[in-house]
């Protein structure tokens, strides 16, 4: 049994019409800048499509169905898979950990996340991490809008794999598509928006003070190393693997053998087509894998984004 689930697609300033193009999303009119694939959050909650689950939520399999998940205590579903299309460049912000989160916003997560790169425009760049050996330096940078010299850049191309952690200042820039993989939280501090005006005339809210608490100071920008394997019909690199989730890419073909585990996996289908365990697959899907139960075949050519939590 693998679970499908119905895409939420969220309407942002920067967002463009990619989803619709790349993905062959039916997507809402306007800037269409996310995919929430898989997500028990309240913001955006994922809906399973068909089987004996078909109309649950996420959240309600997870408090009512936790055997499907594996043996955790956490309260709330941990992750959130999304596909962003940055048809503009999206503001410079920072998220809270976990700790963070629970004291000044009540929650059960802060937002650790990564990016796997699907497309980027050429000479495309993101903006990750800061300059700043103090506090008192990152407050003056910033009350003096000091973006240029305070904010550090790196150009992506499709592929790239970029590990942001809680308390670390970023952005992706405009024309690039990237599959994230974060904790489910939807807390975003602002510190600076390019002066743009919204759909009503008014610049957006930024959050000056509770960026400034949660920056990472001095810098501690990951760049990880991958590894990559080859297996029985498939190739699965390792990109991350951190207390907040574990994260993989998956390229296949006829006959690859998905072993079982005793949690859960996501699974995001970025190209080809195919089946897993007879289940028809295309670019843009969306699964949960259960915890345990048999082997899972996978037939066909296509490459997947497979992410898990460790138990706790």
């Amino acid at each position: 049994m693998i679970l499908k689930c119905t895409p939420v697609f969220q309407e942002r300033i920067w967002g463009g019409r990619k989803l619709a193009s790349r993905f062959n999303y039916e997507i809402p009119d306007g800037p269409i800048g996310e995919c929430w694939g898989i997500s028990g959050h309240p913001n955006g909650m994922s809906i399973i499509e068909t089987g004996h689950y078909a109309g649950y939520s996420i959240e309600r399999l997870w408090s009512e169905e936790r055997e499907l998940f594996g043996d955790y205590t956490l309260a709330e579903f941990p992750l959130l898979v999304k596909i962003l299309d940055a048809e503009k460049d999206l503001s410079v912000q920072v998220h809270p950990s976990d700790e963070q989160a629970f004291e000044l916003e009540g929650e059960a997560y802060g937002k650790t996340e990564c990016w796997y790169v699907i497309e980027a425009e050429k000479d495309a760049e993101i903006i990750l991490g800061h300059t700043a050996r103090t506090k008192e330096a990152l407050r003056e940078s910033i009350e003096q809008a000091e973006w240029s010299t305070l904010l550090r850049t790196q150009r992506v191309k499709a592929g790239d794999f970029i590990f942001v952690p809680s308390g670390t200042i970023h952005a992706i820039g405009k024309g690039i598509v990237v599959l994230e993989t974060q904790q489910s939280s939807d807390t975003t501090y602002r510190l600076y928006d390019f002066d743009r005006i919204d759909d009503v005339g008014e610049k957006r809210v930024l959050h000056l003070e509770q960026a400034f608490n949660v920056i990472t100071t001095p810098d501690v920008t990951f760049y990880g190393r991958t590894e990559t394997k080859q297996v029985t019909n498939a190739e699965i690199t390792t990109l991350i693997k951190v207390p907040e989730f574990n994260v993989y890419h998956v390229k296949v073909k006829d006959g690859f053998v998905l072993k079982p585990l005793e949690r859960f996996r996501t699974i995001t289908i970025l190209n080809g087509h195919g089946e897993i365990e007879n289940v028809p697959v295309q670019a843009g899907d969306h699964f949960i894998i259960p915890q345990g139960q048999a082997p899972r075949n996978c037939m066909g050519t296509f490459e997947f984004i497979m992410s898990d939590v460790e138990v706790r």
